[in-house]
């Protein structure tokens, strides 16, 4: 009973130990804001401004309002992360040792705008400050277990080379929320360092380049030059995405890397995305598509994109082929379905695609209209030109009377057990093809 009760009395004045500390050091939390501020400073070679500093008491934590951390040169005027408030809960028994150790963090509606130079440096790690390694006596940072976002923003785009002006935002997320383990403020600050810190993610919109995406969550791993967002699922213009996107920061140009799987893709949501193909065609994709590239510093930072894919669009139309007078002729022969009145519509594409040197290449397209099949190959621009160059065999899978037969050879056409097929090639742009009839390329 005597041991018990000396364990209590010990408990108890470590608690009253606790609490006496705690009042003398955060009576007045502001009067060591100046000190913050410049530990922070020297940490991070950053100006950083708090706007105040308070205590909550159950739980322990200190509160930060306003703070922001400016962006180093030479990086435009304006700020590489902004928070409305930043709660930091502490570690009671380190108060004994008169030291402020930060156990877990939550920032509220935080803006983090990463910047990448052409000279390959961002503006979230620039080197500590070399005129005050002046640390502040009560503290400091390092692990943190826990870091919570919460309404968060994330902006990332390039300077123009060579004049550093700002170029346009590459990557952008809204309404950002993650928990993060572990996190390594250090390791965030050293571009030598490895794992920064790893946790999940969820995301109200993102967009990267034109490409936009809702209802995101993943995984999320950051390194202090790359970060990694794996077993991603989103809503994506009507349909969903599963897959993977990875960035690397290191050199002159960050680079990207994604993988994905979509289905039940709205094809004329997904296509208005761009502004050179809007209206072009409609249906439902699904497909998978595998892209990477580097974030160039120009005005097109994406420009030079690159990848794989094989994809199948269902039940849609290529309306820019509606008006064409050479399509309404080999349409004539057709009697089957709605193809009769609009032989741009078809039930089922299915592709191959290869995206290099600003081009769209399939090497075996294989199309099922209302009547009309059609095996073909070529490419188009991915750029503002949109010119195509394809070619393939239209077959009418309707077997015609004799005098349609007569009338179509001395079109052209071929005749094989009662069907009649089409050498075509279809040029142009995809503002305005141009669909001929004429000999397929060997």
């Amino acid at each position: 009973m005597a041991i018990r009760r000396k364990s209590i009395i010990f408990v108890t004045g470590i608690v009253a130990a606790v609490i006496v500390v705690a009042v003398w050091l955060l009576a007045n939390p502001d009067r060591y804001r100046r000190e913050i501020i410049s530990y922070l400073e020297a940490k991070t070679g950053k100006q950083i401004e708090i706007g105040h500093i308070g205590v909550t008491w159950i739980p322990l934590s200190i509160r930060l309002d306003n703070f922001s951390c400016r962006n180093p040169k030479p990086f435009p005027s304006g700020y590489f992360l902004t928070a409305a408030r930043i709660d930091s809960a502490i570690d009671a028994v380190a108060l004994l040792h008169r030291r402020i150790v930060i156990k877990s963090m939550v920032l509220h509606d935080p803006i983090i705008n990463v910047i990448s130079d052409p000279d390959g440096l961002w503006n979230f790690e620039n080197p500590p400050s070399t005129t005050s390694r002046e640390r502040a006596p009560i503290f400091a940072l390092g692990v943190i277990s826990r870091v919570e976002i919460t309404g968060g923003r994330l902006l990332a785009s390039n300077l123009i080379d060579p004049s550093d002006r700002p170029g346009p935002v590459v990557f952008e997320a809204h309404n950002l929320a993650a928990t993060l383990e572990h996190v390594d403020f250090n390791a965030f600050i050293d571009p030598a360092s490895s794992v920064v810190s790893q946790g999940d993610m969820k995301v109200d919109s993102m967009r990267f380049g034109s490409i936009e995406a809702t209802n995101i969550n993943c995984k999320l791993r950051l390194h202090a030059r790359e970060v990694f967002f794996s077993n991603v699922r989103a809503i994506m213009y009507g349909g969903s995405a599963t897959g993977n996107l990875s960035f690397a920061l290191s050199g002159k140009n960050p680079s990207y890397k994604t993988d994905a799987h979509m289905r039940g893709i709205d094809m004329g949501q997904l296509l208005a995305a761009f502004r050179s193909a809007h209206g072009k065609m409609t249906g439902t994709m699904e497909g998978d598509l595998r892209l990477a590239g580097e974030i160039e510093h120009t005005l097109r930072p994406l420009a030079r994109m690159h990848g794989t894919g094989q994809v199948m669009v269902r039940n849609g139309q290529v309306p820019s082929l509606r008006l064409n007078e050479n399509l309404m002729k080999l349409a004539r022969f057709n009697d089957l379905g709605p193809a009769k009145q609009d032989p741009s519509s078809f039930s089922f594409i299915s592709t191959d695609l290869e995206l290099a040197g600003q081009r769209i290449s399939s090497r075996a397209i294989d199309v099922d209209g209302y009547g009309v099949d059609i095996d073909g190959s070529g490419s188009m621009s991915a750029s503002r030109s949109g010119d195509m160059n394809y070619q393939g065999v239209a077959e009418i899978v309707v077997k015609q009377g004799f005098v349609t037969n007569i009338m179509a050879r001395m079109s052209g056409a071929k005749f094989k057990n009662g069907k009649l097929s089409f050498p075509f090639r279809v040029g142009g742009t995809i503002d305005s093809p141009i669909f001929s009839r004429g000999k397929k390329a060997e």
